[in-house]
């Protein structure tokens, strides 16, 4: 059964239907990684978004019961070159069709991913829709260039109440703006014992429930879309050390008086280098975001930036120069082949130590 990618510049591709027979308008953007479209297609920073896959063969492992970044997508869409109906691996539980049908996520397969990503990588990200064959594309295009997102991703994604995932150490409270199951394994894994709060949790919440740091998870959207943590982030500065990741970041930078803008066409792969300022070193990282922090807008801050991307030069990571805060723009818990940057928990709960070890001696 065929389908069509209409694109709001104009552009229409012709490719086999897969997945949700369901039509669906989203923002299209494309990802560089060749393996981990599990973690893609259910990584909530990816919400409201049609997906374009650039390894050209997708779904040859299947769905697996182990490989979730949350338990419900939010993505509008898939677009890949060949989509494999018969994978083959021992963890597989269905095919990458079958969870998209039980999911209601359309997909198109047959498409020229090369020819799209140079489109969008020209034009910059843009508005498309995945729809049926008898559509009328001029209609469609017409729909496309008057169409407004939603502004509230993060709400859509963020849990609706707080929740613990228990532990004997540190108490780590992480405010999910769209967070990954990755980051709360990586707590777990140190024995944190952490709570889970909303996206729009103040700050007096937060210090009531006792925390020794504070985690700003990845989450989707425009960082200014959400206000009220970049209220809440202000409350709690000084107040405890607080580790920011991908959107926390961005939302970090704003309550610092910085700025943040819209990218071009984002940073999406798992091989993006990155250069840290202070040891010379260079990560390879994963990355999905399509905002960043202003370089000149950090000098009126206490910022002090600590990592470049070595592709454009963008801002990847921060540190406060007076309080115990850092923050990154890339996934330190997605493990982009090998797992370079996990240390950055095991310095974030050494802050957490310092900090404790601080307030005693005063106390």
């Amino acid at each position: 059964m065929k389908r069509q990618l209409i694109l709001e510049d104009g552009t229409v591709m012709i490719g086999k239907a897969f997945g949700s027979e369901i039509e669906m308008v989203g923002e299209v953007v494309f990802t560089t990684g060749m393996t981990g479209y599990q973690e893609t297609i259910t990584d909530p920073s990816f919400c409201g978004q049609i997906v374009t896959l650039t390894y050209p063969l997708i779904g040859n492992y299947g769905i697996n019961r182990d490989d979730y970044e949350s338990i419900q997508p939010a993505i509008k869409g898939l677009i890949v070159k060949e989509a494999a109906e018969f994978p083959s691996n021992w963890r597989n539980d269905m095919s990458l069709s079958e969870f998209l049908k039980l999911k209601n996520i359309p997909g198109i397969s047959g498409i020229d991913t090369r020819k799209l990503t140079r489109i969008i990588r020209q034009y910059g990200t843009l508005k498309g829709a995945i729809c049926h064959i008898t559509a009328n594309p001029a209609e469609v295009i017409n729909q496309l260039k008057n169409q407004e997102f939603p502004t509230n991703q993060v709400e859509q994604v963020s849990t609706q109440k707080a929740y613990p995932s228990p532990g004997r150490g540190h108490h780590v409270v992480l405010v999910d703006f769209g967070s990954k199951h990755g980051i709360l394994r990586e707590l777990n894994k140190r024995d944190c014992d952490v709570t889970v709060v909303p996206y729009n949790t103040s700050a007096a919440e937060i210090l009531a429930l006792k925390p020794d740091g504070v985690m700003l998870s990845n989450g989707p959207g425009d960082p200014k879309d959400v206000p009220e943590a970049i209220k809440m982030i202000k409350e709690l500065l000084g107040k405890l050390p607080i580790f920011g990741i991908c959107l926390g970041h961005q939302l970090f930078a704003l309550a610092c008086g910085a700025d943040t803008y819209k990218l071009k066409f984002g940073h999406r792969g798992a091989n993006h280098p990155v250069k840290d300022l202070h040891t010379g070193k260079v990560f390879f990282t994963s990355q999905n975001h399509g905002y960043a922090v202003n370089e000149e807008s950090i000098q009126t801050t206490q910022l002090r930036v600590t990592q470049i991307n070595l592709n454009d030069q963008t801002i990847e990571g921060l540190e406060h120069q007076v309080h115990p805060v850092f923050t990154v723009q890339y996934h330190p818990e997605a493990s982009p082949g090998p797992e370079d940057t996990n240390f950055l928990f095991d310095q974030f709960l050494s802050r957490i130590e310092e900090w404790k070890g601080t307030v005693k001696q005063h106390a």
